[in-house]
């Protein structure tokens, strides 16, 4: 069966979905884009900060699964402007410890949902 997990920490969904799903030991999360979790205001100001919002909404859902970043299997992460690339990654790779990174993808794509610069999804296992 699976478990619904919802945290303050992160925004409320914006459609028919949830912040991430456990299953066994494997989580799920949803692609998390610039929302303050404490406003409901979309913060789109600098890529620094978008991209912090993104982490930190992340942690939060790792949190509430009992997980930290040390579970996360993969990570995806989408770009409308590859050039924005070298920031996030250093964003990005703060979370984490170089010699267990995820794997992860990255892509540029045209538009993202509320015309963001990043989204980020994870799966981890305990």
């Amino acid at each position: 069966m699976k478990k619904i997990i919802s945290t303050k920490g992160a925004p409320s969904p914006i459609g028919p979905y949830n912040q991430a799903v456990l299953k066994g030991n494997m989580l799920y999360s949803s692609g998390q884009i610039a929302i303050n979790p404490e406003t409901g205001k979309l913060e789109t100001g600098n890529i620094e900060h978008e991209t912090t919002l993104v982490m930190e909404s992340i942690k939060a859902i790792l949190t509430e699964a009992g997980m930290t970043f040390e579970n996360v299997l993969k990570a995806s992460i989408f770009v409308s402007d590859m050039e924005n690339f070298g920031t996030i990654n250093k964003i990005y790779g703060s979370y984490f410890n170089e010699a267990t990174a995820p794997a992860r993808e990255t892509v540029e794509v045209a538009n993202l949902p509320k015309y963001v610069n990043v989204e980020i999804s994870v799966i981890a296992s305990l």
